[in-house]
């Protein structure tokens, strides 16, 4: 696992991008992982002004996304599939049909999830994954508790992020109570991991996903035993890390042939 603490939202967004860009460049056929939630946000824009400045090219890209609520009308704006094609699908040239989620109205939901898990086999594999983490550590919708093997199913929201999501809609009562999420041994499977975590609020979560110990209660930990795992982090987020100098030093020796 790799730690790299920035300045702020600029570049740890120009970070990741950098990362994505490299992939594509090297692979133009590349499998993306599309995370929702804030904290991608300004990797996306950055990703569509690379393609509409430099010519970025997502024309082969496939792409599957983390999660999705279950029993939101097709086309409501909080969707997961409407937020993707919101904030970055159609941003740039990634083809519609090239982007797969999750079905939250499926009418055999564990079917639908195998057939999802299937899909991601036959494109194969996820080549790089984006992801955000919750307060409480949850990856993807994969809340406290979840199996560290767990793959696509349905999960029921904890209140907690139900709360922390109510901003995105009208009130916490519009807010579903069940999501489809891959699981964390789903997302395990992608070759790089990169996940981005800022502000004071994400400083705990931070520090025990990366310095505590593997746990359910934390599910975010598991990340720990992936073998190419990135964490961009502001300094907010990092103010409770042990090792935070450690990461630093890290970071500005690491050779220039490496990348991230």
């Amino acid at each position: 696992m790799e730690v790299v603490i920035l300045s702020g939202n600029k570049p740890i967004a120009a970070l990741a991008a950098d990362a994505i860009e490299a992939l594509l460049r090297r692979k133009p056929d590349a499998v993306l992982g599309l995370a929702t939630g804030s904290s991608p946000l300004p990797v996306y824009t950055e990703l569509a002004l690379r393609h509409e400045r430099d010519g970025l090219d997502f024309s082969r890209v496939r792409a599957f996304a983390l999660d999705e609520y279950v029993g939101l009308p097709a086309g409501h704006p909080q969707s997961y599939r409407a937020v993707i094609r919101r904030e970055f699908t159609e941003r740039v040239n990634l083809d519609p049909a090239n982007v797969h989620g999750p079905d939250g109205l499926a009418a055999d939901i564990p079917a639908s999830c195998r057939a999802f898990e299937d899909a991601i086999r036959a494109a194969g594999g996820v080549d790089l994954q984006l992801l955000g983490v919750g307060t409480d550590g949850h990856l993807g919708f994969n809340e406290p508790g979840s199996s560290l093997a767990s793959r696509t199913r349905v999960k029921t929201l904890i209140e907690q992020t139900r709360r922390d999501n109510a901003r995105f809609f009208g009130s916490l009562s519009e807010v579903p109570h069940h999501v489809v999420t891959q699981g964390l041994g789903t997302i395990l499977e992608a070759r790089h991991v990169i996940l981005i975590a800022t502000g004071a609020q994400k400083a705990q979560v931070v520090r025990d996903l990366v310095e505590g110990p593997v746990a359910a209660i934390c599910a975010a930990s598991v990340l720990q035993l992936h073998p190419h795992a990135t964490i961009l982090v502001d300094e907010a987020a990092a103010s409770s890390l042990r090792l935070a100098d450690y990461y630093r030093h890290s970071y500005e020796n690491k050779p220039s042939w490496q990348g991230l």
